[in-house]
């Protein structure tokens, strides 16, 4: 008795839906014909940034040419190995349509940005949200993927692939896989010396090997990031108690810790930037009570990686800048008594934020600076008092540390990050096609953004100066980027590249520090010491350390050599004017 549907599947659907008949193979594309013309198609069109890019290296064009066969035999090889294992009904039309548009998504942004795909990057992806994936549609998008994927992916659906019975079928795929895998040690036995020369001098090449480098990177971020998704975070600052400056405390202290989005340091005004991008905080830094780092670097290139690194109690070379696996600094301060928010105008917190109370931005719009979903960073300080207020009262009057995770310099639509009234540097870019732009509209796209942060700053240091003048708090800032970004510097755009691999405008970033005179009399810095100390290298490896020190909480977790204040507080000041022992060995 049949069984009538009830819909009709598309033509290709209903051909793959059935199951394949022996009978039928004279329109049936053969395997080898599938496996074969897709992965040539992979290896060639699939991997047009790579050709250039190796094109673009010079040489001979003899060098070039036997540089890029022997790459492409490994590569056709690879491809044919992987897909002769995908050869089962129901599994090669889908699993071979994700390759195609996998080969193409990463086509479009190696050639339109000059990123690669690495497992951070692949990980970054995974948690982007509408907004973000948003400023990246375009009509380039559009046009790669047709380029890329719109031809093999028609012939593809055409047929259905004349399929055997489970044991000669076991048997075909198994050949198939061993002729990819003898192509592949063919091609890298007989192009051995050049391609172990290119992969060692130029090590990006092995993230640009397309679809490959995005089936490598979602093994790695399974394997790596599994386990430690089952796992409970290994506690932190157990033993985190209030130091001596609490007792009977006149005014509470109430830190905001300002995480950065994409700024870097070579476009910071208080960095030394030709344009005066920071002419605020310029002013704040003018009074004295406000002192900028100016050689500070990031955890990693993307907020994936930096920002739970920077609350990290691990520095990098600790294993910081990997899948927390640990507690984090706003658990440690929670622990000790203090009254924790987090208010988020970005993508979300990473994790960091998920045991404290946070909020969203634009869970509450604000008229004027809110609108389809995004909000200006001046949101997170619109009814703040109120905020603060509705936090735990015993907390509270210990003393508070309020995290601003701002949308920053997010690109690539820079041109999104500022109101029109605030806009200093015109004409801006305003394509997210940043490689269309001239660079200098580009450059002032990006600027109108850093100039932006510096109004924002500019907005919370008055709030919590207001708020330290009549007397309801002993107020602070610490302001640090997550990463910086690239401008078309060496055809690269954006951010993302692997830490070992990535430019100084990608791994630089700016930092900042103001205290109220309430602040610095209780934690005893000495804001003239940190000017002289303003150049000292540090990182995001002290901003943990850092911050503990500032709101005095005692634990065996806080490092001393990493509290970038500690020097200059005035236990250390009094410590380095103590008279030598008598007796006591001179050094040289």
């Amino acid at each position: 008795m049949s069984r009538t549907l009830p819909f009709a599947f598309p033509p290709f659907l209903a051909r793959w839906r059935r199951p394949a008949n022996p009978a039928a193979t004279t329109t049936a594309t053969p395997p080898a014909l599938a496996v074969w013309g897709l992965a040539l198609w992979l290896a060639s069109v699939g991997n047009l940034p790579l050709w250039q890019r190796i094109h673009a290296l010079g040489g001979s064009p003899m060098q070039r040419l036997v540089l890029i066969a022997g790459l492409g035999g490994l590569l056709t090889g690879a491809l044919g190995a992987l897909l002769s294992l995908l050869v089962w009904p129901r599994v090669f039309h889908v699993a071979a349509s994700a390759l195609l548009l996998m080969a193409a998504f990463n086509t479009h942004f190696m050639w339109q940005y000059g990123v690669v795909i690495d497992p951070t990057m692949l990980a970054n992806v995974l948690h982007t949200d509408v907004n973000e994936v948003r400023d990246l549609m375009s009509g380039a998008l559009l046009g790669t993927m047709l380029l890329v994927a719109g031809l093999p992916l028609w012939w593809l659906w055409r047929r259905p692939l004349a399929l055997r019975r489970t044991g000669p079928q076991v048997a075909r795929n198994a050949l198939g896989v061993l002729a990819g895998v003898l192509l592949l040690v063919l091609a890298t036995l007989a192009g051995y010396q050049g391609l172990a020369s290119l992969m060692r001098n130029h090590k990006d090449l092995r993230y640009m090997a397309n679809p490959l480098n995005t089936v490598y990177a979602g093994v790695r971020v399974v394997v790596d990031q599994l386990p430690r998704q089952v796992q409970p975070l290994k506690p932190v600052g157990e033993d985190a108690t209030l130091g001596a400056t609490y007792a009977q405390q006149g005014r509470p202290p109430l830190l905001v810790l300002v995480i950065g989005e994409t700024a870097r340091a070579e476009n910071f005004g208080l960095d030394g930037y030709a344009r005066n991008t920071t002419p605020l905080l310029a002013r704040w830094q003018a009074r004295g009570d406000l002192v900028n780092f100016s050689e500070v670097r990031s955890c990693g290139t993307n907020t994936l990686v930096s920002l739970p690194c920077i609350f990290s109690p691990l520095t990098r070379t600790q294993g910081g800048d990997k899948t927390p696996d640990h507690q984090n600094l706003l658990d440690v301060l929670q622990r000790a008594g203090l009254a924790v928010l987090w208010i988020d105008n970005q993508a979300g917190c990473k994790g960091v934020c998920e045991r404290v109370p946070h909020v969203y931005a634009s869970e509450q719009p604000v008229p004027g600076l809110c609108q389809g979903g995004e909000c200006f960073d001046a949101a997170m300080l619109h009814g703040l008092d109120e905020r603060i207020n509705a936090l735990d009262p015993v907390r509270r009057a210990r003393g508070v540390v309020l995290v601003l995770h701002q949308m920053g310099s997010h690109g690539p639509a820079y041109a999104h990050r500022a109101p029109a009234g605030l806009k200093p540097f015109l004409p801006e870019c305003t394509s997210i096609t940043l490689s269309d732009c001239p660079h200098e509209q580009l450059v002032n796209a990006y600027d109108n953004s850093i100039a932006y942060t510096d109004h924002f700053l500019d907005q919370t240091l008055q709030w919590l100066q207001a708020r330290a003048q009549r007397g309801s708090d002993d107020t602070g800032l610490i302001y640090v980027s997550d990463h910086g970004e690239s401008l078309g510097e060496s055809g690269l755009y954006l951010h993302g590249v692997p830490y070992a691999l990535a430019p100084e405008q990608q791994t630089h970033v700016p930092m900042v520090a103001w205290l109220s005179p309430g602040l610095q009399q209780r934690s005893g810095v000495s804001m003239a010491c940190l000017r002289e100390h303003a150049d000292a290298p540090l990182s995001h490896d002290h901003i943990f350390h850092t911050v503990l020190g500032l709101m005095d909480v005692q634990t065996r977790a806080h490092q001393l050599a990493l509290d970038a204040l500690l020097p200059c507080s005035a236990a250390a000041q009094a410590h380095a004017t103590e008279p030598a022992p008598a007796g006591a060995a001179r050094k040289g």
